[in-house]
């Protein structure tokens, strides 16, 4: 179906762009992605994929919003507080853009419901912050064989990868073999609200590349940013024969 003249005007900025135009724009709005944790990564991610009009989103989180979440989570205002995430979220994104559909899941995903989630959708951005999460989702993702792009935050540092083990590419696992035993959180550490934002755009325009094939992937590299610095690095991430997960044994 062609675009509405309402849709031509919204998007405008993308279609004049020649690596989307209008048959970009309607793969986009034809397309799904599913979101863990709407947080300082997830709400960013959130925000941008919902105006860029992709079409079906869906969202995981079991939370409700908090005081103290205000500090560099967007989606969500001081009278939220106290609501679900999820559905928080959802009002917002459809205010946002009412041309899309979002589904939520008032849920933690776990290594029980991971595949289940994971299998309905184009691809998987991962804002959670806790490794067994990380874990159940980078798993379920190579078994489904959905790309996946993962971020990172703490402190002033953040990293992002894309992650297409099925292709031939490393997995999560081949960057952290194992769950560390001693796992700090942002209520020890603490987050610079910003720096949530800058790595949640990343990922959704990573998500976005992904779903049109445009540009180069980030898959098979790590992206390091010292915000205190303003030093961003762009290293190599190698696939690791050894890894417990897509490693040849």
């Amino acid at each position: 179906m062609p675009l509405s003249a309402e849709q031509l005007r919204r998007y405008t900025r993308h279609i004049v762009l020649p690596e989307i135009g209008e048959d970009g724009q309607k793969k986009l709005l034809a397309s799904s992605a599913l979101v863990i944790g709407a947080g300082g990564l997830g709400s960013s991610a959130l925000g941008y994929m919902a105006a860029a009009g992709v079409g079906r989103i869906g969202i995981v989180e079991p939370d409700r919003v908090e005081l103290s979440n205000l500090q560099r989570q967007l989606l969500f205002e001081t009278l939220d507080i106290g609501r679900p995430k999820t559905e928080a979220a959802r009002d917002r994104l459809e205010e946002i853009n009412p041309d899309i559909k979002v589904e939520i899941f008032a849920q933690r995903l776990d290594e029980k419901n991971a595949r289940g989630l994971v299998k309905n959708y184009d691809i998987v951005v991962d804002g959670s912050d806790n490794f067994t999460t990380r874990f159940a989702v980078a798993d379920a993702c190579l078994m489904e064989k959905k790309p996946l792009v993962s971020a990172a935050i703490s402190g002033f540092s953040a990293q992002l990868s894309t992650f297409k083990p099925y292709a031939g590419g490393p997995c999560y696992r081949c960057l952290v073999p194992q769950i560390p035993e001693r796992e700090i959180t942002c209520e020890q550490e603490g987050i610079i609200g910003p720096l949530g934002g800058v790595m949640g755009s990343l990922q959704a325009l990573e998500a976005i590349k992904e779903l049109l094939a445009i540009g180069e992937s980030l898959a098979g590299s790590l992206l390091v940013m010292d915000a205190l610095s303003m030093e961003i690095r762009k290293i190599a991430l190698p696939k690791d024969p050894a890894c417990p997960l897509c490693g040849k044994h």
